[in-house]
């Protein structure tokens, strides 16, 4: 492993234009880059709010192997990624949440799922907050955020919805400003290094949608639009930032694999390869295990990942796969995403779910977007 940390910053606009700038490994900042601005992050919001939320119930899950598993040529308990560095941990932050009387699993309210547009189709994936300096962070998979199909773009329309269920939004919507992947996973779609973390906007509510007369319409000075032969508009509030509204998880890095066992959690929806449908993608689930060593793939360029014994599919990519899990707080440490699903024995099931090994590299990752302040959308 290449231990000199490279990383780039992957910027979203509107349209899906972003900027890369190689960030040196000694940089004592992020390099500054566009981002989204607040006046197309008040349209994104937009996008997402209208008739009734119709694009939100709409999307479908995203990922790599959405149509079809990618076999994970081998699972092994020796060799494998190793450390580049003393194992570290950064704290979780927030509210947490109350623990529940019976022996179930809390699901963490940082769990959420982030939406987008790709050719003209809207689409989710899982994803959670993580703490940061202005608590506006979110950790997800690397394909959730950068257009692997088209380099150097990030996917349109960018939002992170903490609680999601069937177009209901309980802490808000949190639009993008600016995205963090590793350099290789943007140069090379190398998913050795699937990971992403994303600064966010504060979260916005809708208070109504309605028809208005035009004179109305043209006097509102906020979102509106024209459908269906009436002009409709919407007023949003400002729902404060993410981190103080659902907490943040920990963060995990250079730790001992297979030495603790994780809480894998997401929203799958996929079919499995023989067809059969065990999961919607409403209601969020969750696995629990000791991943193992080595996973390798080379149709992903796989050569370090790690892997558990898991049943989700596609749609739980990108959910936070969770360290010294407190089922009482609902917070513990990411220390890894989902990135793919396996079928490891040939029945057409899938039985094991990867993710790219946390380490220093991840870490610098994470530094370079954490520092970083996002602010409000809404005009006072």
């Amino acid at each position: 492993m290449d231990t000199r940390a490279r990383l780039s910053l992957v910027t979203a606009g509107i349209a899906g234009s972003a900027v890369l700038v190689a960030l040196p490994a000694n940089a004592a900042s992020p390099a500054d880059g566009p981002t989204v601005s607040v006046a197309d992050a008040d349209n994104i919001a937009g996008f997402w709010f209208r008739s009734n939320n119709k694009a939100l119930k709409a999307a479908t899950q995203w990922g790599p192997d959405a149509e079809t598993v990618a076999k994970v040529a081998k699972l092994s308990s020796k060799g494998g990624p190793s450390a580049d560095g003393k194992a570290g941990t950064v704290s979780p932050t927030g509210p947490g949440g109350q623990a529940g009387t019976s022996k179930n699993i809390n699901i963490p309210k940082t769990l959420g799922k982030v939406f987008f547009r790709k050719n003209g189709k809207t689409h989710w994936c899982s994803a959670s907050s993580i703490q940061a300096k202005y608590k506006n962070l979110v950790a997800t998979a690397g394909h959730c955020v950068f257009d692997t199909d088209d380099n150097d773009h990030m996917l349109d329309q960018w939002i992170f919805v903490p609680g999601y269920y069937q177009g209901k939004s309980p802490w808000g919507v949190y639009v993008a400003k600016q995205g963090f992947t590793h350099y290789d996973f943007d140069v090379y779609e190398d998913y050795d290094r699937d990971y992403a973390f994303v600064t966010v906007y504060n979260g916005v509510k809708f208070n109504a949608t309605k028809a208005v007369s035009e004179k109305q319409y043209k006097a509102h000075d906020g979102l509106r639009w024209r459908d269906k032969g009436k002009w409709w508009i919407l007023t949003i509030t400002d729902a404060g930032r993410l981190g103080d509204n659902v907490g943040g998880q920990g963060l995990a890095y250079n730790q001992k694999v297979g030495a603790g066992a994780v809480y894998a959690f997401g929203y799958p929806a996929a079919r499995h390869p023989d067809g059969n449908k065990a999961f919607t993608g409403v209601t969020p689930k969750w696995c629990y295990g000791k991943p193992n060593r080595e996973v390798t793939d080379a149709s992903l360029k796989i050569e370090e990942q790690i892997a558990i014994t898991c049943s989700m599919t596609p749609g739980a990519d990108g959910g936070p796969w969770l360290l010294k899990y407190s089922n009482a707080r609902r917070l513990g440490y990411v220390n890894g995403v989902t990135s793919a699903f396996a079928d490891s024995n040939g029945n057409e099931r899938i039985d094991k779910i990867t993710s790219p090994y946390f380490d220093g590299e991840t870490y610098d990752v994470y530094k370079a977007a954490a520092s970083n302040w996002s602010g409000s959308i809404v005009k006072k």
